[in-house]
């Protein structure tokens, strides 16, 4: 196991991964990186939340009409990842994600999801600062149910890669290490939905 020098213990760097390749199936097709809110596309507010949050370096993963998203989407900043295998789940763009921070100095990712706005700095701040060593495992909760963003210590990055298949991403091994999970209160500062269908567009601005 990596020990943590005092000074990185004290200062850890805490990288941003924002999920954001899926193709928005269940909103017929619109890609949810690109779903507009308060004027913007999505994609842009999470990777707001992200760095105002205090985390960095920031990486992004796309999939689904990434070339489109990097057109329209200012993603100034940000490490970019393509994921080609999108359309297999979560999973994959997870297993991305961390490989791209793997010839990184970061101590921890922080991972958030491009479908989930009204999950904000505030929220992305508590749960970075959870971060105590290199085996770190964190997650905001609301009133108490674990959800996003989560934070993974870089030394379980390897183990949290090989779990993450189909679209359940790392809830198998959170499952299979919950003892080991900080949960970060946050039902105060922000909520989880998701934007998945029509339904729930509501939600946008």
């Amino acid at each position: 196991m990596a020990t943590d020098s005092p000074r990185r213990a004290k200062n850890p760097e805490v990288a941003g991964v924002l999920l954001a390749a899926g193709g928005g199936r269940r909103l017929g097709g619109r890609p949810k990186a690109l779903l507009e809110h308060r004027g913007r596309p999505l994609i842009e507010h999470a990777v707001r939340s992200l760095r105002n949050g205090g985390c960095g370096p920031l990486h992004v993963v796309l999939g689904a009409a990434a070339e489109e998203v990097r057109a329209r989407a200012d993603l100034t900043g940000c490490a970019v990842s393509v994921n080609p295998g999108w359309e297999e789940g979560m999973g994959s763009s997870l297993r991305l994600g961390l490989a791209a921070l793997t010839a990184t100095d970061a101590d921890a990712a922080l991972v958030l999801l491009v479908d989930q706005p009204g999950i904000g700095a505030e929220a992305v701040a508590r749960v970075r600062l959870a971060y105590r060593s290199r085996m770190s495992l964190a997650a905001a909760s609301y009133d108490g149910e674990r959800s996003h963003p989560v934070l993974f210590g870089a030394d379980r990055w390897t183990g949290i890669a090989a779990a993450a298949v189909g679209d359940q991403g790392a809830r198998s091994y959170l499952r299979e290490h919950r003892d080991a999970i900080t949960l970060v209160e946050c039902s105060d500062v922000a909520e989880a939905y998701d934007i998945d269908t029509s339904q729930d567009l509501k939600h946008l601005e």
